[in-house]
Parts: structure tokens; sequence; C-alpha cells
């Protein structure tokens, strides 16, 4: 006997949120049932032909019951939705970028006392995802290393979360900071060009028309440099990887953090 499918709810009714919902109707397994958005005025989305409810109240993931939440809005939204979600009983899916330590820290730890299951992840395009497992392969061998992220000209934060996470998860397996070039002198008075630093790392944040999201990460050591880059050409690129959470988010009883361990790539 078939399993019913997986009632979901879209947080965020952007540009990604309706990639992402228009995926949702068009998979088997899954049902689309309601959409939220904080910055709408509520009534419906059309997806796909079908008129959606939109509500820009959290009472909404009561009142529709879903199974799973997908966000995908902004950090100060997603503070309020998780704790309305877990209180709800409803398995959050989280991409939305620009969450602190202490929001995801907190979110764990709200999942796990309820006993939901759930995924967080900073980028949910698989190739980025084997950019940073490889990332943290080279990076007890190189003593130094930058990070360029790239992104279109309407991202909010900086640098991206995939680069802070990218810098975090190096830092930790060396276990040490990185070797930092400090320049002597900055020759645009009150700016740093050497961009921002996060264990001795570089990161460096460009924001164009034109782009999606691309990251380089270059280390450097005696008379070579290694370069690993993921481009990410459409959004298109992230859906896969979210709809392989959504699915496994009814079968977790705690909060996965990170795509990498949902993956198997990290079993920590």
């Amino acid at each position: 006997m078939a399993r019913p499918a997986i009632r979901v709810v879209m947080s965020g009714a952007g540009n990604m949120g309706r990639q992402i919902m228009a995926a949702i109707e068009s998979a088997d397994d899954l049902e689309l049932i309601g959409a939220l958005d904080g910055l709408s005025s509520g009534g419906s989305v059309e997806v796909a032909g079908r008129q959606i409810p939109l509500s820009n109240s959290l009472d909404a993931l009561a009142d529709w019951s879903p199974d799973v939440v997908v966000d995908f809005s902004n950090a100060e939204w997603s503070v309020q939705l998780i704790p309305a979600a877990v209180e709800a009983g409803v398995r959050p899916v989280i991409g939305t970028s620009g969450l602190s330590d202490e929001v995801i820290a907190d979110a764990e730890r709200r999942v796990n006392v309820a006993g939901l299951g759930g995924v967080v992840a900073a980028n949910f395009a698989l190739g980025a995802v084997l950019m940073m497992h490889l990332a943290n392969i080279a990076a007890p061998l190189f003593d130094s290393v930058e990070i360029i992220e790239q992104h279109h000209d309407g991202k909010v934060d900086a640098p991206s979360g995939t680069a802070v996470a990218t810098a975090q998860s190096m830092r930790a397996a060396r276990d040490s900071d990185f070797s930092r070039n400090e320049a002597q002198r900055q020759n645009v008075e009150g700016h740093d060009s050497r961009g921002a630093e996060l264990g001795g790392a570089s990161l460096h944040s460009v924001r164009l028309p034109g782009l999606v999201a691309h990251q380089v990460i270059i280390f450097g050591g005696a008379d070579e440099t290694l370069t690993i880059r993921h481009d990410s050409m459409s959004r298109a690129s992230f859906i896969p990887e979210i709809l392989r959470a959504v699915r496994a988010a009814p079968e977790l009883d705690h909060l996965v953090i990170g795509l990498d361990r949902l993956l198997g790539l990290r079993t920590d």
C-alpha cells in the first residue's frame, strides 16, 4: 500500500520559494498545501495552474497541519518560524541564509526535545556540499586559504552563509587558524581590501547582476595553489537536494545540521 503524500508548506514566496513550490507540486509523493510569507497580504498564490492558500500568519501552521515546512525566507522571519513550527509539530527544512549560530543551536534544541526531525543547511546544491567536503580534506595540508563568493545583487547578507560555513568547517578540520597575510598599507582609507577574516581565512564577497551563486576556494602552498570552485547556474540546482531533505525529514528524530550529514559525508 502506497504511503500518503508528505504534506508541505512553503515559507517564503519569492523567486526561490516559487521554484520550490513548483517542484513540490510536480512530485507524486509530496503535496503542497499552503505558503507562508510575512510580507504578503494573504490570499493565494498560483503554482502550476493551481491556487495555493497564502498566509502572512504563523498561526496557519497549526490550521493547515503540514508534515514539513520548507523555509527560504529571511533570518528575521525564520527566527519566528522555527519555534512556531516545532510547537505545531511540523518538521522544518531550513535553507534561509544568515542564521546565527545561536539561532541554529536553539533550533536544534527545540527540534530534538520535541522528538521531531528536520534539516538546516547553508547550501542545498550538491556540488557546493562536495566543494566544502573536499576543502575540509585539503585544509590540514595547506597553511593559507582565501574564499571568494559571488552572488546576485539581491542577496542581502555578506559574506554568504556558505562562505562562513566553509571557513568554519575548514578551521575545525585543521584545528588551528590559517596563516593570513595582513596588508601593511591600505590604499583606500577606512576599507580593508583583504576582506573579512574567519579562522585565518580571508572572505571576499562579490554582488553583481547576472550572478546566481558561485564560490572559489584558493589554497596557497610552496610554489603551488589549489583551487576548488562551484557554480550554480540557476536556482534549479538547489531543488533535488531540497526535495531529498523534505522526504527525509519525516523519518528523522533530530535536527540534521548540514547537507553533508544527510548525504553521509559526515557522521559526527
